[in-house]
């Protein structure tokens, strides 16, 4: 079992007026090399349910072991070892810096983890070669289209080869066409081993994954296989 979240709360403002349970008693399981998506209208849960499992956030209450890992015991330091080894994010907003050119913001990461000089930027031109934007390395976010700052963004999360992709609504700020791009880079990135948790409120979206969950004020109300809707 990669992840393993037993009766979860998230609470803000406990025992206040103003009390919400973000996260009301999730239980869930996800295996190594799965594709889910995670569904749900603003306010469901679901973003607060990827920090949780992304180890940005601890839960208030309940079990959450990831990879066999006691997370809910961790500190600071450690949460973000585990998310730099283990966790390759990709935002709506792409969260590219704009100073730099594509390889340095796909080499960021690198360092971060730890990776020698040498090996740095042949890892970062592999993953600009993976997403067709090696011929954009050296150009800054602003000389980007959305999409390809988006693939720029995939690059940056898949570098160093995490064994988890978490992706925040991917294709919430691109065209329809550079939409399924992305999409396609998620489900080939699945369909060599990697586990890929695709959150959206966009059942077209959730489409592509082959098991979906949907999250209501907090409670997962549905967790059902589905056929794919291939790219």
């Amino acid at each position: 079992m990669l992840i393993d979240i037993r009766n979860l709360y998230k609470i803000y403002n406990e025992g206040k007026e103003s009390e919400v349970r973000a996260l009301d008693g999730v239980t869930l399981q996800i295996d190594r090399g799965e594709f889910v998506a995670i569904v749900g209208q603003s306010g469901s849960g679901k973003s607060t349910l990827m920090n949780v499992l992304g180890c940005l956030d601890v839960p208030t209450y309940g079990d959450y072991f990831l990879n066999g890992t006691d997370i809910t015991s961790l500190n600071d330091r450690k949460l973000a070892r585990i998310r730099n080894r283990e966790i390759g994010f990709v935002f709506q907003g792409y969260n590219l810096i704009q100073e730099l050119d594509a390889l340095e913001n796909v080499t960021l990461p690198l360092i971060y983890r730890g990776v020698p000089a040498w090996d740095r930027e042949d890892m970062a031109l592999d993953a600009l070669a993976r997403v067709g934007m090696e011929d954009r390395a050296h150009h800054r976010p602003g000389e980007m289209s959305g999409g390809q700052q988006q693939r720029v963004a995939i690059a940056r999360a898949i570098a160093a080869k995490p064994p988890i992709i978490m992706a925040d609504e991917p294709t919430g700020a691109l065209d329809s066409k550079t939409g399924k791009q992305v999409l396609g880079i998620l489900q080939e990135l699945y369909r060599e081993g990697t586990t890929v948790l695709l959150i959206t409120h966009d059942d077209h979206i959730a489409a592509t994954a082959p098991r979906v969950v949907r999250l209501s004020d907090g409670h997962i109300i549905s967790d059902a296989p589905q056929e794919v809707d291939w790219i």
